[in-house]
């Protein structure tokens, strides 16, 4: 078992595909777990070509685990496929530390996206992803959104919706701890909304939508987007009232 701990700040970048949303502040700091060296070592430079800082890198499922929770990273870019744990193992044994995960997976089955997100992936794309893709999908993660290979987001959602076994509330009726705009917002969040999207859609800014979901996601003690869809779906604010 080998890993490597290194440090880097290139030229910053913006890739084509990234959004106009407020990220944290300072280089975006990211780990990169995968037990291909060639691969993990691209992913690596380019994260940092892009101008985030790497903090580490890891070949096995406990080193991944250790090493983030040493650096305690913006994000975890986490392959499933690891010697000593699989992915969502990995995420699980991560437990509530903040560190947002994106999984960068060669598989693309239901059965893997389901399981990396149920254990608290932010995210899931498949290494078929462009280079660009790649550090765009990287950048949203650490600003706390949803990125998923077209496709899987639907699965998600669908996935999500049938967990949901309690009665659902009446969507029409306020969250007490959210004011009315942050419970608009997350009734759009639970359709699958982008950032994007939600701003365009209620007129207002990419920064204070973000700014919306923090809010709500300290209010409701919950640890990123994914969490937060969930609790929307089962509060059955995804579903558009008369």
């Amino acid at each position: 078992m080998s890993e490597q701990q290194t440090q880097g700040n290139g030229p910053a970048r913006e890739p084509a595909t990234s959004q106009d949303v407020a990220g944290p502040s300072g280089p975006t700091t990211v780990v990169v777990a995968d037990d291909h060296p060639l691969w993990r070592d691209a992913v690596a430079r380019d994260l940092v070509e892009a101008g985030m800082t790497l903090l580490a890198t890891a070949d096995d499922g406990p080193s991944a685990v250790h090493r983030t929770k040493a650096t305690r990273p913006d994000v975890l870019v986490l392959d499933l496929n690891l010697p000593g744990m699989q992915g969502h193992e990995v995420c699980a044994a991560l437990g509530s530390l903040p560190t947002r995960v994106l999984v960068l997976s060669a598989s693309g089955e239901q059965q893997d996206v389901l399981a990396a997100v149920k254990a608290g992936a932010t995210g899931y794309l498949v290494k078929s992803a462009t280079r660009e893709e790649i550090v765009a999908a990287v950048e949203a993660t650490a600003r706390g959104e949803a990125v998923f290979t077209a496709g899987l987001a639907g699965l998600v959602l669908g996935e999500f919706r049938k967990m949901s076994t309690q009665p659902q509330a009446d969507p029409s009726r306020p969250i007490p701890e959210l004011t009315e705009r942050e419970t608009e917002v997350l009734k759009l969040v639970a359709t699958g909304m982008s950032y994007k999207e939600i701003a365009s859609e209620l007129f207002i800014s990419h920064r204070t939508v973000q700014n919306h979901v923090q809010n709500t996601l300290g209010k409701l003690q919950l640890h990123n987007r994914i969490a937060l869809v969930r609790f929307a779906i089962a509060k059955g604010l995804d579903t558009p009232t008369a």
